[in-house]
């Protein structure tokens, strides 16, 4: 198996023979660049916006030192792949406002700026010398006592010369013998630089892209597909109401009305039989198609809110339903459809199940959450698992990062709560 980063590499009886040691010393070698460059421009920025602050000239220059790390951390990860193979994941959130306004105000707001700040203040002070000691230490001083007979031959003539600029070496055979422990050392410096390069290269995914970023980036994309797929599902819904509310109802509506005048004018017999029988048939088919686009998507909801949705599920129920509700502004879609069909799914369910001879749905909109709450009287026993529904408008919750409780034991009462954390919006377009 192909080793992913230079542990790995390592740890195998290859290294010295592969790619890897070259990678290492690359990745030391442009991080001293960068860390020096990163210095300089940060310094720079800090010095003269902090002088010019005051006549509010070095206020951008201030802004641009606070957004430094955002570069650096940009080479770091395009850096990382030197050492690890695994992508660095950039967890910057796109702005929801276009323009450079919309971007420096999500920029400034995210916890990721200041911790890629945090890291370019400890490169550019603390990490660039340190790459710069293990290259010296790994390889420029043993590259040096390597290249000692080169030395001798020519800077010094064949007399003598300087070893690390500490010993004198005036014999070619302590010559060779140097760049013999000079090449020795080379290999011990290329396990050295893999080390140190390793080392670097686990403290700045920890610190500007965590690997568990990654895990919690796909988790949070998944849940937010899931709302989509919420709110896609809703809309198409609504589409279909809106199709057949508009549509085929009315052209149902036009048969009834037809058959109707023509029974009318029908003179007794066969055919006037004939015609009410139609005509029957089409008024009991008109009835099930309203009740059919009424479980799609009620339009007293999308018309009028979740109050008025609840009230006329409180008055198609086949027990009497009091209801307390305060909802006075209008909540996203997804909310309003979760909560309405949670509140019909449970009288239903009161009305076949319970024996209850009453019930009642209380709550509202308040601290940024919608709450409701729906009792009964019966005799209790109920359970999500029993084949209730509850089960997936509990994950229909869920989805919407609420959730829904169940207290029904036996003997009764039943009560059903509610809770979807969401903030009223106003709709430009009711009926969207």
């Amino acid at each position: 198996m192909h080793p992913r980063n230079v542990w790995q590499a390592m740890t195998g009886p290859d290294f010295l023979r592969s790619a890897w040691p070259w990678r290492s010393m690359a990745y030391l070698v442009t991080g001293v660049v960068a860390g020096a460059v990163a210095l300089v421009s940060v310094v720079t920025a800090a010095a003269v916006g902090g002088v010019l602050a005051v006549v509010l000239v070095g206020l951008p220059l201030l802004v641009l030192a606070a957004l430094a790390g955002i570069p650096v951390a940009s080479v770091e990860r395009r850096r990382l792949r030197l050492i690890d193979l695994d992508p660095a994941a950039d967890q910057h959130r796109t702005p929801s406002v276009p323009g450079l306004w919309g971007w420096l105000r999500t920029r400034l707001r995210e916890q990721v700026t200041w911790r890629e700040l945090g890291y370019t203040l400890l490169f550019a002070v603390v990490l660039w010398p340190l790459d710069a000691l293990a290259v010296m230490a790994g390889l420029l001083c043993p590259a040096s006592m390597a290249a000692t007979p080169v030395l001798l031959a020519t800077l010094g003539d064949g007399r003598e010369t300087k070893v690390l600029k500490q010993w004198t070496v005036t014999t070619w055979p302590a010559a060779f013998g140097v760049a013999v422990l000079g090449v020795v050392l080379l290999a011990l410096g290329a396990y050295l630089l893999g080390l140190v390069a390793g080392a670097r290269a686990e403290l700045t995914r920890l610190l500007i892209a965590p690997r568990d970023a990654d895990l919690g980036a796909k988790v949070t994309e998944l849940v937010r597909s899931r709302v989509r797929l919420v709110d896609a599902f809703e809309t198409e819904r609504r589409r279909i109401e809106r199709d057949l509310h508009d549509g085929a109802q009315q052209r149902l509506v036009a048969l009834t009305m037809t058959l109707g005048l023509a029974r009318l004018d029908a003179p007794p017999g066969p055919l006037a039989d004939q015609l009410a029988k139609a005509h029957d048939e089409a008024g009991k088919t008109l009835k099930d198609l309203r009740e059919l686009i009424h479980g799609i998507h009620p339009r007293v909801l999308t018309d009028y809110g979740l109050e008025a949705g609840v009230a006329d599920a409180a008055d198609r129920s086949a027990i009497p339903v009091e209801t307390v509700l305060r909802v006075p502004e209008r909540l996203p879609r997804a909310v309003e459809a979760a909560a309405y069909f949670v509140v019909s799914e449970a009288l239903a369910n009161v009305a076949k199940h319970s024996g209850a001879s009453r019930a009642e749905v209380i709550g509202g909109h308040r601290d940024g959450r919608l709450v409701l709450e729906v009792r009964d009287d019966g005799r209790g026993g109920a359970n999500e698992e029993g084949g209730s529904g509850l089960t997936g408008l509990a994950d229909r919750v869920s989805v919407l990062d609420g959730r829904l409780v169940l207290s029904s034991p036996p003997g009764g009462p039943t009560l059903l709560r509610v809770e979807i954390p969401c903030d009223p919006y106003e709709r430009t377009d009711p009926c969207a």
